[in-house]
């Protein structure tokens, strides 16, 4: 099984603090007179610079937008308007006639297509430029140097390229932010950067940027935030780091740095560090005992590297830590002393070697600010101790894939997440899963019926109590859980028949019952649809469910629209929680997964898969054509069963299917050629049906192995090695009685009365993602620091 991956992005927000107009007029409020109209000319080329965009998507109460004048010449000083104008900016634009402007913020507009234009420099007063997040293309023009009284130069977030630009001149900038672009090549020791001796808060993140970090950088002694991360840095650390002796925040994440971090290194020399960030990179050594003298660390984020043997007993200097990352590392020992940890609230140590016990006497269960602990993926052992109890703060405890042993302790009402999956514990499951957002306790020895104690509008949203030894029927009350978005019970002995009643849930999304004993009808009584209202993925394979589905059992199935936006929701099926101020968590799901033939443990859900997995029961009958009605299906498993009849011609509707399983049932007939027009079907499988006739003959079906197609007496053509002859059955030439035809099309004019929003509407490109479940921890602090 893959591992567990667990981030901590620290964002830093960068704030230009300035007076906010109290509306967006040209008669605004001056900082330190009052109201002072601007000079007719300057208004005049302030109105032709708006005119010369669409300002039909500006936000007019934003108050932060505004002009300002100066309250005796006119002369407008300031301009911001951000968010609000689309276009191109020309070189002969009026904005470059405002020679007076000392404040520029033209940040989160649209002007895509557009080249930085030299006119810039004609502004030769300004002090603050920000051009953040506007779609500019091209090089950064070496005129910019002209800019010579420039602070604050802001060009991230846009499409620039080219090497690291001309700033030569530029020796009062104090902020340079070139984040979120194209830039490439080394900053070699001639760079123009290390000229700029003024410089604070240097920020190059998300560029192509390739070299090692030269010795050069010692000579910015003033810096107080250096933030590299995501571009191509390598080697070690230059003994000159040592220098900048100002410097509170350092992030190199996600580069090529290796090597050891030796003592002399020079970084254990920057005692003012308050946040220090290393992770995804390949240093390899022991963690230096040098770490103590850093005692002013808040945040130490050191995931995904290399480090080995113990945690240093001199980790216990940090006094001030509140977050220590040490996941996804080669580390070993038992668990750290962290008695003098006593500000500490996060702490994760996942995905390492350590052992032994959670020995009360290490400190852990002291630490009464703690809110995350994540020690999964070790080698931890023993019951979990009773002092856990003494955590009453603790928001989201992660011990999955270790060998905990004895009952579950989670009887606090603070917790929002408990993963502790992959061990052995035993006992009945507790009764506390209606107040916990997500439990995840899959893979132990648990015994006993699932408690019936959820109450109305309980928090649970996500609950996997998957391979264990329970027993009994699914609780009644589970109808309660209005939040409840994903069930997994797979790999019990439950023996209940259909939970039809869970069809009120309005938010269940994913339901797994496979390999139980769940038994009879899963038609409704009233012979309709099966009509969940917002499922979309639905596996009740290897259990003992019989009968037959009505012609209209797939009819008013209804999901979410797909979605790709992360303000939306992202990628995969993730749900956030804001923990304390500035503090949230995200969960993300994960479900082991048939597929395509195969068996995936513990893959994330994409947002848009939509999957029907019925295989290995006693269905029978003919399957419903109203089948075609789910568009976007992804998987589709009917196999090992006794279905009849003929394949639905209306299969041929699921343009996103990638993966059909109709094998051993008693299939008649021919393979429909319309299968063969299913651009995404990669896996097909029809073996042991009594099929005859041609295979249709295409990339889909060429692709497959023959396999697939054997047990089936009457088939010919490729991939079997049985030729066909002219008296076989061609796919064209199926026959179709007049009732099935008239089905067929009644269905798809239910398809047109119902609209697309009532129909099974999700769809994929990839289903395969590998990691165990993820939480991510974001921090929100006083400055921005963006995602690597």
């Amino acid at each position: 099984m893959s591992k567990c991956s667990m981030h901590l992005n620290f964002l830093l927000v960068l704030l230009f603090c300035c007076v906010s107009p109290a509306s967006f007029d040209l008669l605004v409020e001056n900082p330190v007179a009052g109201l002072v109209a601007c000079s007719p000319r300057q208004i005049q080329a302030l109105t032709q610079f708006k005119n010369e965009f669409d300002t039909r998507g500006c936000n007019h109460s934003d108050n932060s937008n505004g002009v300002w004048c100066d309250n005796s010449t006119g002369a407008i000083t300031k301009l911001q308007l951000s968010d609000c104008l689309s276009g191109t900016l020309k070189p002969n634009s009026s904005l470059f006639s405002l020679h007076h402007l000392r404040y520029l913020n033209l940040s989160e507009n649209n002007f895509s297509s557009s080249s930085l234009p030299t006119e810039f420099s004609n502004l030769k007063k300004l002090e603050v430029l920000s051009l953040s997040s506007n779609g500019f293309l091209g090089q950064v023009p070496s005129s910019f140097s002209n800019l010579n009284k420039l602070s604050v130069l802001s060009l991230s977030k846009n499409d620039l390229t080219g090497r690291f630009p001309l700033v030569w001149n530029l020796t009062k900038l104090v902020l340079l932010d070139l984040s979120d672009n194209h830039f490439s090549g080394p900053l070699n020791p001639k760079s123009a950067l290390f000229e700029l001796h003024q410089l604070r808060d240097l920020f190059l993140s998300n560029n192509n940027f390739s070299s090692s970090l030269s010795s050069e950088f010692g000579k910015l002694s003033n810096l107080e935030v250096l933030y590299l991360p995501s571009n191509g840095f390598s080697g070690q650390f230059p003994p000159t780091i040592s220098n900048l002796t100002k410097l509170k925040v350092l992030r190199l994440s996600n580069n090529h740095l290796s090597g050891t971090l030796a003592p002399n290194s020079g970084l254990f020399e920057l005692h003012e560090l308050r946040f220090l960030m290393l992770d995804y990179n390949n240093f390899s050594s022991s963690l230096p005992s040098e770490f103590g003298n850093l005692n002013n660390l808040e945040f130490l984020y050191l995931t995904f590297n290399l480090f080995s043997g113990q945690i240093p007993p001199t980790i216990s200097n940090l006094t001030s830590l509140v977050i220590l990352f040490l996941a996804e590392n080669e580390l070993t020992g038992s668990f750290p002393l962290v008695w003098s940890l006593s500000k500490l609230s996060m702490l994760d140590l996942s995905d390492n070697h350590f052992t032994g016990t959670l020995n009360p006497n290490s400190g852990l269960f002291e630490l009464q600010d703690l809110r995350y602990l994540n020690l999964g993926y070790n080698n931890f052992s023993s019951k979990l101790p009773s002092e856990f109890g003494n955590l009453t703060i603790l928001e989201v405890l992660s011990l999955e894939s270790n060998s905990f042993t004895g009952e579950i302790i989670c009887n606090r009402s603070s917790l929002f997440g408990l993963v502790i999956s992959y061990n052995n514990f035993t006992g009945q499951v507790p009764p506390c899963l209606s107040n916990i957002p997500f439990v995840i306790l899959r893979e132990n020895n648990l015994e006993g019926s699932l408690p019936d104690n959820f109450y109305v509008d309980a928090s649970v949203q996500t609950l996997d109590v998957g391979r264990n030894q329970l027993v009994g029927q699914l609780p009644k009350s589970l109808i309660n859980c209005s939040s409840l978005r994903v069930l997994v019970v797979d790999h019990n002995s439950i023996k209940d028949t259909f939970p039809f009643r869970l069809k009120a849930l309005p938010n269940l999304q994913v339901f797994i019952l496979r390999s139980n004993d769940f038994y009879g009808s899963i038609s409704p009584p009233d012979q309709g649809p099966l009509g969940f209202p917002e499922l979309r993925i639905l596996e009740i394979s290897d259990n003992n469910f019989t009968g037959s589905l009505p012609t209209n059992y797939f009819l008013n199935w209804k999901a979410s629209l797909p979605t790709t936006n992360e303000d939306e929701g992202g990628l995969y099926m993730a749900y956030n929680k804001t923990a304390y101020a500035p503090i949230f968590y995200t969960y993300t799901d994960v479900l082991d997964l048939q597929y395509k033939g195969i068996s995936m443990e513990q893959e994330k859900i994409l947002t848009f898969y939509a999957a029907i997995d019925f295989s290995g029961n006693k269905l029978e009958g003919q399957i419903p054509e109203s089948i075609g009605l789910l568009k976007a299906l992804i998987a589709l498993n009917l196999s090992n069963n006794t279905f009849t009849g003929h394949i639905p011609l209306s299969l041929a509707n699921l343009t996103e299917l990638e993966s059909l399983d109709l094998s051993s049932n008693q299939l008649s007939g021919t393979i429909p050629n319309g299968l063969g027009s299913l651009s995404f079907l990669a896996y097909i499988n029809v073996s042991h049906n009594q099929l005859k006739g041609e295979i249709p003959q295409g990339t889909q079906f060429s692709g497959q192995a023959e396999s697939s197609f054997e047990g089936n007496a009457g088939l010919c053509g490729l991939p079997l090695k049985e030729r066909c002859i002219g008296s076989n059955v061609s796919p064209t030439q199926q026959p179709k009685d007049e009732d099935e035809e008239g089905e067929v099309l009644s269905w798809k004019a239910a398809a047109i009365g119902y609209g697309a929003g009532m129909l099974f509407g999700l769809t994929i490109a990839q289903v395969i993602a590998s990691f165990k479940p993820e939480w991510l921890t974001k921090i929100i602090g006083p400055y921005k620091l963006r995602n690597h």
